[in-house]
């Protein structure tokens, strides 16, 4: 699969994955990054790629004209195009598994000061994304979050398979059992006795009784 990304900060981007997991699977060929600077795309000797809103506000709103260009340059290229957004729809596990199945490239347009250009929505976009009721300062945020959460599930990307199956979040309404590792005792917190014996019959009971749903309102204790 291939990301492209649509951005003002391009070093921030790819440094994202110049080390680690995402790095060794772009090394074993899981998946491939582009990273297309919008500002290449300005019609402006200052390269800008914002202006102010028609009709007054706060604010500055990328444009249309530099997004549209930086699109067409991807040609067949560009795939599904995903601009992040707070008003999108909310990004989970589920939209997740849909993006990783995809046949074709996916193309993330970060969002940055107030917003774009509404006709970039109308006319360019395939889907909004938002990670949540909240405001983030760049874009690049959200769609780096995206993009991890969907190269993970690609073929090759983690070396067991049970692993990914056994993540929080792979079922809907369900979070993974409490997990623990040497040593069995420290400042008097101990280990589930079950968890140290070789019972894996009764471990697996006991990690069934103890998986954590998701909370509705996990702000109550804030």
């Amino acid at each position: 699969m291939k990301f492209n990304f649509i951005t003002l900060f391009p070093t921030k981007v790819q440094a994202y994955f110049s080390e680690g997991l995402q790095e060794k699977a772009i090394q074993k060929g899981v998946f491939s990054v582009n990273i297309v600077h919008l500002r290449d795309f300005s019609n402006n000797k200052h390269l800008k790629v914002d202006d102010t809103p028609y009709g007054g506000g706060p604010g500055m709103l990328l444009k249309v004209e530099p997004i549209d260009l930086a699109l067409k340059s991807l040609g067949e290229d560009r795939g599904l195009v995903i601009l992040t957004t707070p008003s999108g729809i909310p990004f989970d596990q589920n939209v997740a598994e849909k993006l990783s199945k995809l046949q074709k490239p996916i193309t993330l347009i970060s969002g940055y000061y107030e917003g774009v250009d509404h006709r970039v929505t109308e006319h360019l976009v395939d889907i909004e994304l938002s990670l949540g009721n909240y405001v983030i300062s760049a874009g690049d945020l959200a769609s780096l979050c995206i993009t991890d959460a969907v190269s993970r599930l690609l073929p090759g990307f983690l070396g067991d398979r049970e692993s990914l199956e056994e993540e929080s979040h792979n079922e809907r309404d369900v979070l993974e059992y409490p997990q623990y590792t040497k040593p069995s005792e420290y400042n008097g917190w101990k280990v589930p006795e079950i968890l140290l014996g070789g019972n894996h019959a009764a471990i697996e009971s006991w990690r069934n009784a103890n998986r954590k749903k998701v909370d509705p309102d996990i702000t109550r204790n804030l």
